[in-house]
């Protein structure tokens, strides 16, 4: 057999070539030979239409049903349905090119979430999640690493929805990333008993529980928790996006 043939060669021809047969030659039909089957040009209205696509991948986060094996007494077995969270929305994955690269310049770039971020989010809300019963308040899940930046965009939010906006959760420790946890009990674990209820906050309404990034779900379950556990309503979580095994896992 030939020990070596040009890539440039015509790829037919080249596996008939290496098979030392004499009638090898272009088939005329493949890239090579034809030269450029597609347009290398995209035009600006395809790109726009791409966008707005990955910008309706909103995902649905599913509430935990059960707790972790754990060592913890108060947190053994199903959870009740009283205390436990509703169905929620991520906006976008993590590092899409829809909404997700804005999610990320906003955390690690801006120190900020862009306003389109609020518009979007409240489009989600109104026109394609729809949650029942509306939430009648909004709270954020509180972060000591970044203490503004999930709260101010809640509050803005808050404020496109005609909502009240009420810290009503406090973290008085700090915890290790979700993302160093090995497994599900040790991200459960790591969370508990790490956020609070600050007195007087709490409306026994439905309440939009947001945050801005969500992957194991241990997080929005321990603040629903906690929660429905002071008196609120039915929890529903909002992120801005799902990391799906990349970033910050809360």
């Amino acid at each position: 057999m030939r020990a070596f043939v040009d890539s440039r060669t015509c790829l037919m021809e080249r596996v008939v070539s290496s098979l030392d047969d004499p009638t090898a030659r272009p088939c005329r039909r493949c890239a090579v030979c034809a030269g450029n089957l597609f347009g290398s040009e995209v035009s600006a209205e395809l790109v726009r239409e791409a966008v707005s696509f990955l910008r309706r991948s909103n995902r649905r986060i599913e509430p935990r049903i059960q707790w972790a094996s754990s060592n913890l007494e108060d947190r053994k077995g199903r959870i009740a349905a009283e205390l436990r969270s509703e169905a929620g929305y991520a906006l976008s994955m993590w590092g899409d090119a829809g909404w997700g690269r804005r999610v990320g310049d906003g955390r690690y770039a801006h120190g900020r979430f862009d306003d389109e971020l609020v518009v979007a989010c409240a489009e989600m809300i109104r026109s394609g999640w729809q949650p029942q019963p509306a939430p009648v308040w909004v709270t954020a899940v509180p972060s000591l690493r970044r203490p503004t930046l999930v709260s101010e965009f809640a509050a803005r939010l808050a404020q496109a929805l005609h909502l009240p906006f009420v810290q009503a959760l406090r973290k008085p420790r700090e915890t290790p990333p979700q993302k160093t946890m090995e497994n599900s009990p040790q991200q459960m674990a790591n969370i508990a008993g790490a956020f609070e209820v600050i007195p007087g906050s709490i409306d026994p309404g439905p309440v939009l529980l947001v945050d801005d990034m969500v992957d194991s779900r241990w997080t929005f379950t321990e603040c629903a928790f906690v929660l429905r556990s002071a008196g609120s309503g039915p929890v529903f979580p909002l992120a801005l996006a799902t990391t799906a095994g990349a970033g910050d896992a809360s």
